[in-house]
């Protein structure tokens, strides 16, 4: 579990727009790391291809698409809820059951395991938009090609490199917490739980080795690919497109994204979250559809959270950007 970490090449006089020092020296990772991440962005699709062709005049089970559903809207709050709200950014403290049970929920959704993944979003947001950042979009610069090349590696790319984040640097604590130190070395059980599940679900309720391939075609392997695309949009688009309606860190150029809102359970008001990285909420305004902090609220009324952090008005007033003033501001701030 423990992870040495190459030296992060950071500047004080980074300017926001350069690339990052050492941006194209991008160490390749091991095959066997390429061969299963690569595995894992491309079954997905030839899943999708294949159960485009198994429904063409038979349409898709509606079953399969219910199924599909559930698993992604509790595997999608175990990452959004557990592994993020929850555990990188302690926005509410729960028992120690759901504290378990949201990060069995997270572990599912194929996007490595929750010490890894805690570790690699604390540095993300010690180091966000600047060398260090581990994923994003201006590595390789602020130029068109730059910036192409950085969603690539923001999305995608970054998980490609041999750039490890060191466990017990960026998450000691959860290296301290046996449960989850064994929900971590669990990982490998339970993706193949996540892809199980749904073939013998399907299997019980169509009686027919095919109403299993297609649950798990469905409700497996095509639905982790939607939650990981809407989970690296996040990383990519939304420091790119969208409004910046709070202040952040100098180079921090999180955005608010609406069109993934739903999808991505709230996550994509990112600006919102990187104003205030610990509130539970992160979309702080009038009609700002944040499904993650509706269950939180739930959980706190079943008092199963306590200690939630909710937006605090006077705070938010403070960093909300003056319009006028940031046209005037030069680039770069």
């Amino acid at each position: 579990m423990t992870i040495s970490e190459r030296p992060v090449q950071s500047r004080q006089d980074y300017d926001g727009r350069s690339p990052f020092p050492g941006a194209h020296e991008h160490p390749a990772a091991s095959r066997t790391q390429v061969g299963l991440t690569g595995a894992i962005v491309v079954l997905p699709f030839i899943a999708l291809v294949i159960a485009i062709l198994l429904a063409w005049g038979r349409g898709i089970a509606i079953a399969d698409l219910l199924l599909a559903a559930a698993l992604y809207v509790v595997t999608g709050f175990g990452v959004t809820v557990g592994f993020h709200r929850l555990l990188t950014h302690g926005s509410f403290t729960t028992r120690p059951w759901l504290r378990v049970v949201l990060g069995v929920a997270g572990s599912m959704t194929f996007q490595g395991n929750v010490i890894d993944w805690v570790a690699t979003h604390r540095r993300h947001h010690a180091f966000t938009d600047r060398p260090g950042d581990p994923h994003s979009p201006y590595r390789y610069g602020t130029s068109l090609r730059g910036q192409l090349r950085g969603l690539a590696h923001a999305h995608l790319g970054w998980m490609f490199a041999d750039e490890p984040t060191s466990t017990p640097r960026y998450a000691p604590d959860l290296l301290a917490d046996p449960a989850m130190v064994r929900l971590a070395r669990a990982f490998p059980a339970l993706c193949a739980a996540s892809l199980a599940l749904p073939f013998l679900t399907g299997w019980a309720i169509s009686g027919t080795l095919y109403g299993g391939l297609t649950g798990l075609l469905w409700a497996g392997l095509v639905r982790v690919a939607l939650l990981q695309h809407v989970t690296w949009s996040v990383n990519s688009l939304c420091h790119v497109i969208g409004s910046r309606p709070y202040r952040t860190r100098r180079h921090d150029r999180s955005t608010n994204l609406w069109p993934l809102a739903l999808l991505s359970f709230g996550e994509s008001w990112h600006n919102g979250h990187h104003s205030d990285p610990t509130c539970a909420r992160h979309g702080m305004g009038r009609g700002q559809i944040d499904p993650s902090a509706g269950l939180i609220r739930l959980f706190e009324r079943l008092c199963w959270a306590t200690d939630v952090r909710w937006p605090d008005p006077e705070r938010l007033e403070r960093r909300r950007v003056d319009v006028a003033r940031k046209a005037r501001a030069p680039a770069g701030d």
